[in-house]
C-alpha cells in the first residue's frame, strides 16, 4: 500500500475533505512530485489492489 513511505498520513489527510476525483488528483500529484521511485510504488500498489483498473490503464 502507499503507506510504505510514499505518502504520509498528513498528505492523505489533505485530500480527505475533497471530492473523490479531486482526492485522487491530490494523491497522484503528491506522489508524482516525489519522483520515479514513489511513482513506481504507486503503480505497484494499484496493480496489487485493482487488477482490472491496472489492466485498463495498461500498467501491467
Amino acid at each position: 500500500n502507499l503507506k510504505r513511505g510514499v505518502i504520509t498520513d498528513d498528505e492523505m489527510d489533505l485530500s480527505g475533505t475533497a471530492k473523490r476525483a479531486d482526492k485522487a488528483r491530490v494523491v497522484m500529484d503528491t506522489v508524482r512530485r516525489k519522483g520515479s521511485e514513489a511513482s513506481s510504488a504507486l503503480i505497484s500498489a494499484l496493480c496489487e489492489e485493482d487488477r482490472w483498473l491496472s489492466a485498463e490503464l495498461k500498467l501491467m
